[in-house]
């Protein structure tokens, strides 16, 4: 997997989805506690959005700087 590849993947709303159903599935065939669940998909959350946030303003500032760097 190239690194393109892989900031396609972490930036996607889908892949994040996967990942927390991936998770809440796991912790309820392990019987946790409820609470437990909702903390942890909230954390699962929340990092993917930052994630996916800063991945996409880095693709937005180095579209911008190669912009910049041709009208010079």
């Amino acid at each position: 997997m190239n690194m393109k590849n892989l900031k396609s993947k972490l930036s996607s709303r889908k892949f994040w989805a996967l990942v927390s159903a991936l998770v809440i599935s796991i912790l309820a065939l392990f019987n946790c506690p409820q609470e437990s669940v909702v903390q942890i998909t909230s954390l699962i959350t929340a990092l993917g959005a930052v994630i996916a946030y800063i991945l996409g303003e880095s693709a937005i500032d180095k579209e911008r700087a190669k912009k910049d760097g041709k009208n010079e």
